[in-house]
């Protein structure tokens, strides 16, 4: 939970996801959204601002035994990233989707890992047309053998979590996500932020933000 400014407007700090770490150093990713980013943009370096944190759980490591798969929707590839470079020696398949070209972020980098990206836009300026979720579907499709022991990581959007968790039903796969959500004070105190779970309520900057895929209840 990162503050943009000292002053009381805005008054919340804002919930980011730890993109690298560097030595004693966090980097953060995030892309212009409202009020409160748009102050961020224009902190300088050598500026000092409040954080809390690291805040929540984080995602459990893949089995000896699974092909990883890594799955980004916009600004969601900075825990994606984050992930891939933890795993960067494993076979990783990472599928990243974005509306344009331009909203795609940290290619070179990914490939810098020795990772080959699978690259959609929903315009088809880059890579192929459509979503990461269709992208992950042809992959299925010409690999039906190696379905089940495929584990998921994910992050992005709400509609591409629910279009991942039909396909998970679908081909009995098994992964986790991690959820973007609002929220007002990271802790568990205001409840804002919680979703609805095959285990209740749950809050996503406590018992999250990263949920096993099949526990999420998106009706």
């Amino acid at each position: 939970m990162l503050s943009v400014d000292h002053g009381m407007d805005p008054l919340l700090k804002r919930p980011f996801s730890i993109h690298r770490l560097f030595g004693d150093d966090v980097q953060i990713l995030y892309r212009l959204a409202g009020k409160g980013t748009h102050i961020l943009s224009g902190r300088n370096k050598g500026d000092i601002l409040d954080a809390v944190g690291p805040l929540g759980n984080k995602f459990p490591p893949p089995g000896s035994g699974d092909k990883t798969i890594l799955i980004a929707g916009g600004i969601g590839i900075a825990p994606i990233f984050a992930l891939a470079e933890k795993l960067k020696n494993k076979e990783i398949l990472l599928f990243y989707g974005a509306k344009t070209k331009e909203e795609l972020l940290c290619t070179d980098q990914i490939k810098s890992l020795g990772i080959d990206p699978v690259i959609s836009t929903d315009d088809g300026s880059c890579g192929q047309k459509g979503t990461a979720i269709d992208a992950l579907i042809k992959h299925l499709i010409r690999h039906p053998s190696l379905v089940t022991s495929h584990r998921l990581y994910a992050c992005g959007p709400r509609p591409m979590f629910k279009s991942l968790s039909l396909l998970a039903k679908k081909h009995n796969l098994k992964g986790y996500i991690a959820l973007e959500q609002h929220m007002a004070c990271g802790i568990g105190t205001c409840l804002g932020c919680v979703i609805n779970t095959v285990d209740g309520y749950k809050r996503v900057c406590r018992e999250g933000p990263v949920f096993p895929l099949e526990k999420i209840l998106w009706e």
